[in-house]
C-alpha cells in the first residue's frame, strides 16, 4: 500500500509522506479497512512544531523494521492536532485515563470501532533508563493481546469509553458569587512559586489568563499579594530562557522551575495571550520591562509569524531545524557568542546571559540558553548590551531557521488579531491595527458561513463547526468594534454568537451528567464516528483558552455593549452550568473565572464622541483603549463636538472634553 499523506493539506502529515509506514489520514476509509481486516488501529497524534513527535518519527516511523511490524499487524492513522483539535481532545482524555499523562506525540491503540484499549505518549525504540518500554516490544505485545485476549480488549475499551464520555462534560452546576472568585484566587495563590514566579514546579507553563484574572483582583481589592504574583510571574518569564531575548516572543514552556530551559517551539496561541498579559501589566503597573517584552512579541510576529500582504497569522515555529538538534538554532556556545559580538560587547552579554563553557543543553553540553541572569554593571554597559542583541540577531539570521507552519487557523488568527488590536493602542502602533483588521476581514469573508459557522482554516471549507473558531472570532470582532467604532464589527460578533446559540448550545442536557446549558465544542450536526459521536462540553484551558470560557466572556461583553437582555440571560445560564466547577478548576479555569468576574463586578463603560480623524475625540478614544481597567468596554460615536463619559456600573461621570480630563476620570 502507498502512504496516503502526500496530498493532505497539513504540513505535519506531509512531513511523514516519505515514511515506510502505510499511513492513513483520519477518516472512514481507515476504520473500514480495520474492520475488514480485523486489525487494531495505531493512532499517532502530533504536530509539526512538536520536538518529541520528530524524535519518534526519526527513531521509529522511519525505521523499516518498525514499519514492517506496523504494516503487518495494524492499520495506521496519523493526525495533526492543530488541524483536528476535536480528535485530539477526545483521545487525549482516553490515554490520560490509561497512563496518567497526555501530550504529544499521542500514541493510542484502538479497536476497529475507534475505541482506545491501550496507549501512551512517546515510546523510545528500545527500553530506556526511564523505564519506558521499547516501541517494537509494545507493538508485538499489543498485537498479541488483540489477537488472543479479545475479551480483555473489549473490557478495557468499554471502561475507557465510559471515562471519556464522563470527562468530556465538565459542566458542574452551581451558583457563582464573590466567594467563587475568592476561593479560586486562593487556590492560585497556593500554586504560586514565590521564588521564581509562575505556578507549580517543573515543567512550568505560562498561565496568562490567570495573570490577567489576578491583575483584575489586585485592581479591585488592592491586595498586595495579587500584585506580587503578577509582577513576579511576568518578570520571571521575561528574564528566563523561555523568552527569546534575541528575536522576541516566547517558547512554549520551560522544563525547569526557574524558566531557564524551554521547549523551543514558539506558538501563536501562547504569544497572543502573553501579549495581552504583558500589555495589561504595563498599562496597570507602568513597568518598562513589560512594554519591552510586548514590543518584542509584536516584532517577532511581524517578522516571522505573519503575512502582511494577504492578512494572516501563522501557526508556529519549530523547535528544531533537523532531527536530533534540540534547539541548536536558539542556543549559543561561548565561541559562537564571541564570534558574533564586538570585543567590548562580548563580556557584557556573556555575564548578563550566563554563557559558560558548560551550558544547559544535555545533547550538546557547550550550548547555552540565553537567560537574563544579571543586569549590566553600569550605565555605560546598557548601550553595549543593546548593540550586542542586534549583533546576535544578525548572526542568528545567518543560521538555517526552524520551519514555520503557515496554516492560518481561524481561532489562532482571531486570538492574535485581538492581541494586535490591544498592542496597537497600548504601544501606539498603527501597523498592528492595520494587520489585525485585514486578518479579521479575511476571517469574515473567507471562513464564515451563515449555516455552518466558521471554518477551521481561512480559505478552506472543512473542517467546520468547532466552537473555538466561532467564539474567538466573535471576541476579536468586538475588539475591532471598540478599536474602530465601526458598527459592522459588533453586528458580526452578534451574528456569530447567534449561530453558536443555534448550533452549539445544549438545551436538552445531552452532554452527560452536567445537565443542560453550556456550548458543545463541536456543532450538534457535525458529530462523527468513534469518540467524535460523544458530546463534549469542556471548560478547562488546555492548552488554549476554553471555548466555553471564551463564550462566557463574549456574552458578558455583548451584554455590556448592547444592553440587550438576551445576552445577560444566556451568560447567567452559562455560568450556572459551570459554576460548580469554576473555583475548583482555579488555575485551569481562569478564562471562565474572568467571565464570572465580569458577571459579578461593575463594568467600566467609556463612551467617546466627536468627529473622526485627528483631534481631541481621537486622542480620548486612544486613551480609553490604553487605560487599564478590568471589565472595560469602549464605545466610539460620531458627533460635532468632542466629549467623553465614564460609567462604572450604574454611576456615570459628567461629560469631559479633553484627554487630560478623561485621564483623570480613568485613574
Amino acid at each position: 500500500m502507498p502512504n496516503l499523506l502526500a496530498t493532505e493539506p497539513s504540513a505535519y502529515l506531509k512531513s511523514a509522506a516519505h515514511q515506510p509506514v502505510h499511513w492513513h489520514p483520519w477518516g472512514d476509509a481507515a476504520f473500514a479497512r480495520a474492520r475488514a481486516e480485523d486489525k487494531p488501529i495505531l493512532l499517532d497524534i502530533g504536530a509539526v512544531w512538536c520536538h518529541w513527535c520528530h524524535v519518534m518519527d526519526g527513531e521509529s516511523y522511519e525505521d523499516a523494521g518498525v514499519a514492517d511490524l506496523l504494516n503487518a499487524d495494524f492499520v495506521c492513522i496519523k493526525v495533526d492536532r492543530d488541524e483536528r483539535p476535536d480528535v485530539d481532545a477526545r483521545y487525549q482524555r482516553a490515554v490520560q485515563a490509561l497512563s496518567g499523562q497526555g501530550g504529544w506525540p499521542l500514541t493510542a491503540f484502538l479497536t476497529p470501532e475507534g475505541e482506545v484499549f491501550y496507549g501512551g505518549t512517546y515510546f523510545p525504540p528500545e527500553q530506556n533508563h526511564y523505564g519506558r518500554p521499547g516501541f517494537p516490544s509494545v507493538l508485538r505485545q499489543v498485537a498479541g493481546i488483540y489477537r488472543q485476549q479479545r475479551d480483555k480488549v473489549a473490557e478495557h475499551a468499554r471502561a475507557i469509553r465510559k471515562h471519556v464520555a464522563e470527562s468530556l462534560d465538565e459542566a458542574r452546576s452551581g451558583d457563582v458569587s464573590p466567594a467563587t472568585l475568592e476561593r479560586a484566587a486562593a487556590e492560585m495563590a497556593r500554586a504560586f512559586d514565590v521564588r521564581y514566579g509562575g505556578f507549580g514546579t517543573a515543567p512550568k507553563f505560562p498561565h496568562p489568563a490567570a495573570v490577567q484574572f489576578l491583575l483584575a483582583r489586585w485592581h479591585d481589592t488592592h491586595e498586595d499579594w495579587a500584585r506580587e504574583v503578577v509582577e513576579k510571574t511576568l518578570t520571571g518569564m521575561a528574564r528566563g530562557g523561555i523568552r527569546d531575548h534575541v528575536g522576541g516572543g516566547f517558547h512554549r514552556y520551560a522544563v525547569d522551575e526557574r524558566w531557564i530551559v524551554p521547549h523551543f517551539e514558539k506558538m501563536a496561541y501562547d504569544n497572543s495571550e502573553l501579549l495581552h498579559a504583558y500589555l495589561d501589566g504595563y498599562a496597570a503597573l507602568g513597568t518598562p520591562l513589560f512594554k519591552r517584552v510586548a514590543q518584542g512579541i509584536v516584532d517577532w510576529v511581524l517578522e516571522v509569524l505573519s503575512d502582511g500582504e494577504r492578512g494572516a497569522f501563522y501557526t508556529s515555529q519549530d523547535a528544531d531545524v533537523r532531527f536530533g538538534d534540540d534547539g541548536d538554532y536558539w542556543t549559543w556556545t561561548v565561541d559562537e557568542l564571541r564570534e558574533a559580538l564586538s570585543e567590548k560587547a562580548f563580556p557584557v552579554a556573556r555575564r548578563v546571559f550566563d554563557v559558560e563553557e558548560q551550558g544547559e543543553m544535555h545533547h550538546s553540553p557547550r550550548k547555552n540558553v540565553l537567560w537574563w541572569k544579571s543586569d549590566p554593571a553600569g550605565d555605560d554597559e546598557w548601550p553595549l548590551l543593546e548593540r550586542a542583541l542586534v549583533q546576535l540577531k544578525t548572526a542568528r539570521d545567518h543560521r538555517t531557521a526552524p520551519f514555520v507552519d503557515t496554516t492560518p487557523y481561524v481561532n489562532w488568527n482571531a486570538m492574535m488579531a485581538a492581541a494586535f488590536l490591544h498592542a496597537g493602542a497600548v504601544l501606539e502602533r498603527p501597523d498592528c491595527n492595520t494587520l489585525a483588521l485585514r486578518v479579521l476581514g479575511r476571517i469574515w469573508t473567507e471562513a464564515w458561513d451563515e449555516e455552518g459557522g466558521m471554518s477551521h482554516v481561512i480559505g478552506r471549507t472543512e473542517p467546520r463547526g468547532l466552537l473555538e473558531d466561532n467564539v474567538h472570532a466573535a471576541a476579536a470582532f468586538l475588539d475591532a468594534f471598540e478599536a474602530t467604532g465601526d458598527e459592522a464589527w459588533r453586528t458580526r460578533a452578534i451574528t456569530v454568537m447567534q449561530q453558536c446559540r443555534r448550533a452549539h448550545w445544549d438545551d436538552a442536557g445531552g452532554g452527560g451528567g452536567g445537565g443542560g446549558g453550556g456550548f458543545f465544542v463541536v456543532a450538534r450536526d457535525r458529530t462523527g464516528s468513534a469518540y467524535l459521536a460523544t458530546p463534549a462540553k469542556p471548560v478547562q484551558d488546555a492548552p488554549t483558552p476554553s471555548g466555553n470560557g471564551v463564550a462566557a466572556l463574549v456574552l458578558a461583553r455583548l451584554a455590556a455593549l448592547t444592553d440587550d437582555a438576551q445576552w445577560r440571560g444566556l451568560l447567567d445560564r452559562q455560568l450556572a452550568t459551570f459554576g460548580g466547577a469554576a473555583s475548583q478548576l482555579a488555575l485551569y479555569g481562569a478564562t471562565l473565572l474572568r467571565a464570572v468576574d465580569w458577571a459579578l463586578n461593575p463594568v467600566t463603560r467609556v463612551e467617546v464622541s466627536g468627529v473622526r480623524g485627528p483631534g481631541a475625540a481621537c486622542d480620548m478614544h486612544l486613551l480609553a483603549l490604553q487605560a487599564y481597567r478590568p471589565r472595560k468596554i469602549v464605545i466610539r460615536a460620531t458627533a460635532d463636538r468632542p466629549g467623553a463619559t465614564v460609567c462604572v456600573g450604574t454611576t456615570c461621570s459628567l461629560p469631559v472634553a479633553t484627554p487630560d480630563a478623561l485621564r483623570a476620570l480613568l485613574s
